[in-house]
């Protein structure tokens, strides 16, 4: 989730827009604005490994916060289509500490400690704020655009201290994503 921002507008159910453009003016491929079932599934499934997501949940928000049940899962995780209002591709696939994690995340309360979860994004993932869970919109000149990744989240704060905090950051090394906040987390690139 990753990321707040995805995960605020994923549980806020604000789906729509079809294309975007990016802040560098690139336009990325047009997303369904209404997609099917099996559009979400499909999307959604490419955040993780096949041999996870093969066996995971898939859920799509819907307008009044709440999960759809899109397909049961019998592994522990959850997986989430793209965000359409990102101007990237970002489904992600989490376990349930990290879900727990979002939903602190999202009602703006602090997350559950000893409960270190991992999220995949292996499709990548845009976030408008290195600093900032909440922002809607870059602060700087442009996206954070993280290739392929997975996120650890809820660790002690300690465990984040060897790692970078730039609000910039260089996505091609791990890094921590909203450093000093609640919702600290590590970025992982994978290649």
């Amino acid at each position: 989730m990753s990321r707040p921002n995805l995960a605020l507008t994923l549980l806020a159910a604000a789906l729509g827009l079809a294309s975007l453009s990016s802040a560098s003016g690139k336009t990325t491929a047009a997303k369904p604005a209404n997609p099917s079932d099996q559009q979400l599934i499909d999307s959604a499934l490419r955040a993780a490994p096949h041999a996870v997501a093969a066996h995971a949940a898939v859920v799509a928000p819907q307008a009044d916060g709440s999960m759809r049940t899109v397909r049961a899962g019998s592994n522990g995780f959850t997986c989430i289509a793209d965000e359409p209002t990102t101007p990237g591709p970002d489904p992600m696939c989490m376990d349930q500490a990290s879900m727990e994690w979002v939903g602190a995340l999202m009602g703006r309360k602090t997350p559950p400690t000893g409960k270190v979860g991992l999220m995949y994004m292996l499709a990548g993932g845009t976030d408008a704020s290195n600093t900032d869970p909440y922002a809607k919109s870059p602060t700087g000149k442009h996206w954070i655009k993280t290739g392929p990744h997975v996120m650890v989240v809820g660790a002690d704060p300690s465990f984040y201290a060897q790692y970078p905090k730039q609000a910039d950051p260089d996505t091609g090394a791990p890094y921590v994503m909203w450093a000093g906040t609640p919702y600290q987390h590590l970025m992982v690139p994978v290649h």
